[in-house]
């Protein structure tokens, strides 16, 4: 399983992180100072570090450091607008960062495409009787192919990753399309009705009303 370390000092912020990260299917430890951080980090491995820039003891930057030593990917964690902080990070070799307050359904997808970065994402992913191998990109479903769009695809991963949790369409639309939603237009709608049509998931992909969509397993 993968494991995540998650190094932040405010500790309503760590909870909810590692309660999302648990629910997607990853493994996580908390660190509560910069001085805690490194001894985890050099006591057990990890595949991941979600990094606080602001720490008690030692600060982010130093931790980067230790982390650097194992080759363990880091993702900042920064409070908008530290601008100058973002841009020390990535120089340092973080490699992303995170704006608090920031959606759980982006906090995911970053941490999702560091670890596919690094080849270090789930080979395979199971809803029900469907199987996604992401190494392939394959879906199948009862041991059959099923022939998914790219956007479909991407569609499936997102809410998968998001299982019971109510994805607005602007978040999905972020996500998928990469761009910023107009609020106009049934893009959505349209690829979540095909997705749920292609793999009989009309039970489990539910509408919210004024919100989006959300997957129930």
């Amino acid at each position: 399983m993968i494991k995540i370390l998650i190094v932040e000092d405010e500790e309503p912020i760590a909870n909810l992180i590692r309660m999302n990260l648990v629910k997607a299917g990853y493994q996580c430890e908390i660190a509560a100072d910069g001085e805690a951080a490194a001894d985890a980090i050099a006591e057990r491995p990890f595949d991941l570090i979600l990094l606080d820039i602001m720490l008690p003891k030692l600060n982010g930057y130093e931790v980067l450091e230790y982390a650097k030593t194992v080759d363990v990917p880091v993702i900042f964690l920064t409070a908008m607008g530290e601008t100058q902080q973002k841009v020390k990070g990535l120089k340092l070799g973080a490699e992303d960062y995170i704006a608090k307050p920031f959606e759980i359904a982006e906090l995911l997808a970053r941490v999702e495409t560091v670890l596919r970065r690094y080849h270090k994402t789930e080979r395979k992913l199971r809803l029900l009787d469907i199987e996604i191998d992401t190494d392939s990109r394959t879906v199948t479903q009862s041991g059959h192919p099923v022939d998914l769009t790219t956007k479909e695809y991407e569609l499936l991963l997102l809410f998968l990753r998001n299982k019971n949790r109510a994805l607005y369409r602007e978040t999905i639309y972020e996500n998928v399309w990469g761009g910023e939603y107009s609020g106009t237009g049934r893009t959505v709608d349209l690829h979540v009705q095909r997705l749920k049509k292609k793999l009989g998931l009309e039970e489990h992909i539910v509408a919210i009303y004024k919100v989006g969509y959300r997957l129930e397993c």
